[in-house]
């Protein structure tokens, strides 16, 4: 494992315990987070994007104020629904934003998860296109145009009649190496391979919008594989990463064994469900001691196939709760676990 980053759903309301009661509450102790987290040795910052909750909206705000307070994190969103996205809008606040951070952006993109609303983006204003089948056709439709923009391609004609000439015209600003950190976030094998394709990154959360009956950690190791090798089949010239989200909660001292302890007594395992209509399957929560955590995690095909791996937070209780919580993953169960030597790029 090269990498460790965390996710955080930003979660906030006036429910009891919760230390992010406000908007505000949540938006700086995500980035207060993100500060704590670097200096205990994490690598990266990822943030959820959810609209039509109390979760962060758009991202990019936050994501701004990190890069400000920190020298070398990575931050990045797991994921943005592209279904509700103006693709050269978000071209351009990308590029801004990782020249902003010295190229530390890590870009998370997909057709996004199940919403506490019926079809939001049509209030954004996006609708399909005649013949779409699926919500996903609208998210695809969008990351094409997003991909040409950020790798270049001319997006417009100049107008002679201001530059002197007509020539085609594409956005900037641009960052030459934001291409290289654009991550899909993926829900099945099919959908890894085609990420596969179209030159990114790959991302995988807890669960799978598939099932075939074996471990969740086995079935998502088979797609990160199935990844790298449609990945092979391309020459690209540079090497792809693999993200895998995992739960994780040691119990160490007597304020984490008070939340999680009772978890931890319990017999974890994988669930199987149905999420949008399709049957899935859920990854098990790691608790426990910090040693038997490591032990699990090290057995976890998925983990051991992956170069990153991003644990989610419970951020409700706090940046202070959740620092101590990643300086232990950091320090006693990061260091155990396998490294299959994945190249970086």
């Amino acid at each position: 494992m090269k990498r460790l980053g965390f996710l955080s759903f930003g979660h906030y309301g006036p429910v009891q315990g919760s230390r992010t009661r406000t908007a505000s509450d949540m938006l700086h102790q995500s980035v207060d987070l993100a500060v704590a987290a670097e200096e205990v040795g994490a690598h990266g910052a990822f943030v959820r994007v959810h609209h039509f909750a109390r979760q962060a909206g758009n991202p990019f705000a936050v994501l701004a104020a990190i890069a400000a307070r920190t020298s070398t994190l990575e931050m990045g969103t797991g994921v943005i629904d592209m279904r509700y996205e103006n693709p050269l809008a978000l071209a351009e606040v990308a590029a801004s934003l990782d020249l902003l951070s010295d190229q530390r952006l890590q870009l998370g993109i997909s057709r996004g998860s199940p919403e506490t609303v019926v079809e939001g983006y049509r209030s954004f204003g996006y609708e399909p296109q005649p013949g779409d089948e699926r919500a996903a056709d609208l998210a695809r439709q969008h990351t094409d145009r997003f991909l040409e923009a950020v790798r270049g391609r001319p997006m417009a004609m100049s107008d002679p009649r201001m530059t002197g000439m007509s020539r085609p015209v594409a956005l900037e600003p641009r960052s030459e190496t934001l291409p290289q950190r654009i991550w899909w976030g993926s829900g099945t094998r099919a959908t890894a391979r085609w990420a596969a394709e179209q030159g990114l990154n790959l991302m995988s959360s807890t669960l799978l919008t598939e099932d075939t009956g074996v471990p969740f950690d086995q079935l998502q190791a088979e797609q990160l594989r199935d990844f790298r090798a449609e990945w092979a089949r391309h020459d690209r010239g540079w090497t792809p990463r693999v993200s895998v989200s995992r739960s994780v909660l040691p119990v160490f001292d007597d304020e984490t064994r008070r939340y999680f302890g009772l978890e931890a007594q319990r017999e974890g395992g994988d669930q199987v469900g149905v999420i949008d209509g399709f049957v899935s399957r859920f990854g098990k929560s790691y608790v426990g001691e910090p040693d038997a955590i490591a032990a699990d995690l090290a057995a976890d095909e998925a983990v051991a196939e992956a170069d990153t791996l991003l644990v989610t937070v419970p951020n409700q209780l706090g940046v202070d709760f959740n620092a101590r919580l990643l300086e232990v993953i950091v320090r006693e169960i990061l260091p155990a676990l396998p490294d299959r030597g994945h190249d970086l790029g």
